[in-house]
């Protein structure tokens, strides 16, 4: 029988391979990323997303909602319109009525806008740009109202979330989910009633007429949305610099470690890793991937083309642009 330190000395010298055949092909792989050639997924053209002809786009929410707020940052001079879901302003790209729609992704305290991850795998559209908000909430009330007549607060479940310390402290309000901050402000508004109060933005307070009962009440100052700007035309520009995939992977043990030691040894830098259950499978997951990379960069065609063949399903969610 060998002995133990014998054994362990062998699987050192056969880490040493092991890392010896990593370095090898990380060099290869940077030699590929170093030829020019172009390839890049059927459908997908070169082309700056602004310089496209256009006259229309759509937000989820009314104004006054932080998706209008990113809409006229981005968009200052094209006609914008507001609908009312996630999915209402999918359609109206997809139906040709609006050339861009812009809405929520994730927020930095509470995490991903889930509605919104399922339909980006239902929906043929692609991101074509990212916009990160600084949300500084405020608490939104009637004329002549004060903190003291508050009873109900309304507002979309993720400001909620946002604002869960600051509401821990008035544990005797009653919280109640809309569709969208602005439409929470609006219902206070209509409803002239000094017990109700809206958490939104400061905007929403000048277009409704209402007095601001608090400031900062999200606590985080470093509480950022992200915003994506969604087309039906599948374009990324020679500058974009991020890749949003979305993955299913065979339920084998160790798959999700192989598919992401594919990127490390292409030199792709993953940023982000998200899973999303799938529901006609019990405990099984799809992952949505964010990497640093072009579609025109031979490294990337390279983990594409190996994708395709080990997993069961994969999805170009975008190439654009990163905020960072």
């Amino acid at each position: 029988m060998q002995k133990l330190e014998d054994i362990k000395e062998k699987l050192d010298e056969i880490d040493k391979d092991i890392i010896g055949l990593i370095d090898k092909k990380r060099e290869l792989s940077k030699l590929i990323s170093e030829i020019s050639y172009d390839d890049r997924p059927v459908g997908f053209s070169c082309k700056e997303y602004m310089d496209l002809d256009i006259k229309r786009v759509v937000y989820q929410g009314v104004e006054g909602a932080y998706s209008h707020i990113v809409t006229r940052k981005l968009f200052p001079d094209v006609e914008a319109e507001n609908v009312n879901t996630f999915e209402d302003a999918i359609n109206e790209v997809l139906k040709g009525k609006a050339k861009y729609c812009i809405i929520p992704i994730e927020n930095s305290s509470a995490g991903i806008v889930s509605d919104v991850y399922d339909l980006l795998l239902k929906k043929d559209v692609v991101i074509v740009a990212e916009y990160d908000l600084n949300i500084s909430h405020c608490l939104l009330g009637v004329r002549g109202a004060k903190l003291s007549d508050i009873k109900t607060i309304y507002s979309h479940p993720q400001a909620l979330m946002q604002c869960g310390a600051y509401l821990k402290e008035h544990s005797n309000w009653s919280q109640i989910s809309f569709l969208n901050t602005a439409v929470a402000a609006k219902k206070v508004r209509d409803d002239k009633d000094i017990s109700q109060a809206a958490i939104a933005s400061k905007l929403s307070a000048d277009l409704y007429g209402l007095e601001i009962l608090d400031r900062g009440i999200n606590r985080n100052t470093n509480n950022t949305t992200r915003f994506v700007v969604l087309s039906k035309e599948k374009i990324f520009s020679k500058a974009s610099d991020k890749l949003s995939l979305i993955l299913e992977l065979p339920h084998e043990k160790g798959m999700l470690y192989n598919i992401l030691g594919i990127f490390v040894l292409n030199g792709l830098n993953l940023v982000k890793v998200e899973s999303r259950p799938i529901p006609e499978k019990t405990f099984e997951y799809r992952f949505f991937i964010d990497i640093e990379g072009n579609l025109s960069s031979p490294n990337v065609s390279n983990v594409l083309e190996i994708l395709k063949k080990k997993i069961t399903f994969l999805k170009v969610l975008g190439n654009y642009c990163s905020t960072k």
